[in-house]
């Protein structure tokens, strides 16, 4: 077997883990289920669940994505300055790809995102990850555009990148609804477009 077949079997291995301790923790809780339980679903030793996650915390977490942001910033510099508009454009795009490409369908993030809310440990966690993250993102912006990373219009992007993000995984916890999550950014994006293209009230203008 080839290492990037080898990879592969790893990555299915860890997603199949997460799966399975996101979808037994959104019904049960952490304490609702044993490791055992997860690796006899999966069809795995306890061993190998070690080799993978430290925790079931870190399992419903998921696997690092590291290399997936780095491939995403390496595309995102590669675009170059086109605007300021071009640069939530091409974010959202990106980040879109990525989502799409992960595996993950819409029901698969409300189970992750319920497991997440039903745990205030995981909760707390998965907020000060999205906090680095934002930041991560904040300079990558920066970089791109050749400006502080503490500008105006740095911080009004990723505000408005984290907004989607939010009320995308909300739409898919309070409604159920089946929409892939990249098309949800998507349609966030264009709604958002839509609003900031309407001519300023009169009274904000006096």
């Amino acid at each position: 077997m080839t290492e990037s077949a080898i990879a592969t079997r790893k990555l299915a291995t860890a997603k199949q883990l997460s799966t399975v301790s996101r979808r037994l923790t959104a019904e049960r809780g952490l304490t609702g289920f044993t490791i055992e339980d997860v690796c006899e679903e999966v069809g795995v030793s306890r061993r190998t669940f070690f080799n993978y996650f430290p925790s079931k915390d870190e399992a419903v977490l998921g696997v690092d994505e590291a290399e997936e942001m780095r491939a995403m910033s390496e595309r995102f510099l590669a675009l170059g300055s086109h605007g300021w508009a071009a640069v939530l454009d091409d974010f959202i795009e990106l980040a879109s790809e990525a989502v799409s490409s992960s595996d993950m369908d819409a029901e698969q993030h409300r189970v992750l995102m319920v497991a997440i809310e039903r745990e205030p440990r995981l909760l707390a966690r998965f907020l000060g990850m999205g906090r680095e993250r934002e930041i991560e993102i904040a300079t990558l912006i920066a970089l791109r555009e050749g400006v502080p990373v503490d500008s105006p219009q740095v911080g009004a992007v990723v505000t408005l990148i984290a907004s989607m993000m939010r009320a995308t995984v909300d739409k898919l916890i309070t409604t159920g609804s089946t929409e892939d999550f990249g098309d949800s950014l998507r349609n966030s994006l264009a709604a958002i477009r839509a609003v900031l293209e309407l001519p300023t009230p009169r009274k904000a203008q006096q």
